[in-house]
């Protein structure tokens, strides 16, 4: 993992009881990520997950469950099986440079072995503090903690 740049970067940290392969299957697995990527009510629709470096991530999501709009058009940058994730959505799906709405930002999910299960890590890095203040403002705490939560309860019932 690169250092932290408190100026740049957005962490949230979480034990989750549960096997890092389990938390780790809940995030490469395309039925298990649409139970959690987006915080309910509204409901996530996974278009693309090919796990592997340059390999497409997107996501569509709903509030009523069938009018579904455009959500995450990423690619994936680092793929360390079972320990690490790191996706991009400042390059689309099909490799061009974007701008995406609310900001363009790369985040490194780090799964690590904890006593209790899998010390789970997020990393969201922005380009300027303008872009990683504005993300906080949005809620990005509210955002990921609540699929964080989403994912710990998922992967919790699969590892009881």
């Amino acid at each position: 993992m690169t250092d932290i740049d408190p100026r740049l970067d957005l962490t949230l940290d979480r034990v989750i009881r549960a096997p890092r392969d389990v938390v780790w299957r809940a995030w490469t697995d395309p039925a298990q990520l649409a139970q959690w990527w987006v915080p309910a009510p509204t409901v996530a629709r996974v278009e693309k997950l090919d796990v592997r470096p340059g390999g497409a991530f997107v996501t569509s999501m709903s509030d009523d469950g069938a009018a579904f709009v455009p959500h995450t058009d990423s690619i994936f940058l680092v793929v360390d099986d079972g320990a690490r994730l790191v996706f991009s959505n400042a390059i689309d799906s099909s490799w061009h440079p974007a701008s995406p709405e609310p900001v363009a930002m790369t985040a490194e999910i780090v799964f690590d072995a904890h006593p209790d299960g899998t010390e789970y890590r997020v990393v969201v890095r922005h380009a300027d503090p303008t872009a990683r203040d504005r993300h906080e403002q949005l809620g990005f705490y509210d955002g990921w903690g609540a699929v964080t939560e989403a994912l710990a309860v998922l992967a919790e019932s699969r590892a009881g």
